[in-house]
């Protein structure tokens, strides 16, 4: 049999080209450059209201210019993480089932390894770089919309997880064609801890100076209800600590 050296995969899915490096290798969707709005937009109206107060930590909204990536489609499977790693970390098995159970640091080293594999340059997004790629163009509280009633087509959290991760890419992707970008496993992040957006960067790149023992996650995961599936939604775990509700999803720079 004729030894394949490189592999280079594509094919149109919907509206979205999605393309592989190699053939264990995380699927990709090329995410175009540009500019939006991160953070929650509410001051106090909300608070004022009925409703549960935002946090603190999603404020100031503010303007941010990224440059075009590419991203994973899917959060890394533990087929994908045990084909470069060659082990799986994750509590509820399964070959297609998000890998979890994971650290920063193990995040850092998975990616680290594919690029060796590669030749590309893949990393963790950093936070800006995942709000916009899960806002996908939206300015509503979800990339579906405002309602959390209709959360079920399009995540797995509480209401419909069955208190575990559910295989990848079975709810409806949004509109830049990435799957389970909120629900199933929280996402790691570039981004050491910061307690709001003062002072972030305006360029998309990850901030690396505040509480750097804490990273960023980002997503929401199974157990959670449908408020924290909100895109602007934000988390913080120790770097070094396994977390069994996170996983990952790669970025590749252009």
């Amino acid at each position: 049999m004729k030894k394949i050296l490189f592999v280079f995969l594509m094919m149109h899915v919907g509206s979205t080209w999605a393309f592989k490096d190699c053939p264990e290798c995380p699927e990709l969707v090329k995410i175009p450059s540009g500019s939006f709005l991160m953070g929650d937009p509410s001051l106090t109206s909300r608070e004022d209201s009925n409703e549960e107060p935002r946090h603190n930590n999603e404020k100031p909204q503010h303007e941010v210019k990224i440059r075009g990536f590419a991203m994973g489609k899917y959060v890394v499977t533990q087929e994908q993480w045990f084909a470069l790693m060659g082990s799986n970390p994750s509590k509820n098995k399964g070959q297609l089932l998000p890998v979890e159970n994971i650290s920063w640091d193990d995040a850092q080293l998975f990616v680290n390894k594919l690029s060796q594999k590669t030749g590309k340059t893949y990393r963790l997004p950093s936070e800006a770089e995942w709000e916009y790629a899960a806002k996908a163009g939206t300015t509503s509280d979800y990339f579906w919309g405002d309602d959390e009633k209709t959360a079920s087509d399009y995540a797995w959290y509480a209401n419909n997880s069955e208190n575990k991760t559910q295989l990848v890419g079975l709810k409806k992707p949004n509109q830049l064609g990435l799957y389970d970008m909120v629900g199933n496993v929280y996402q790691w992040i570039q981004d050491c801890w910061n307690v709001d957006y003062i002072s972030a960067p305006s360029d998309g790149a990850a901030w690396e100076t505040g509480d750097c023992s804490f990273r960023v996650l980002r997503g929401s995961s199974w157990n959670l209800q449908s408020k924290f599936l909100r895109t602007t939604t934000r988390y913080f775990v120790q770097s070094e600590y396994p977390y069994i509700f996170s996983g990952l999803r790669v970025l590749r720079e252009d």
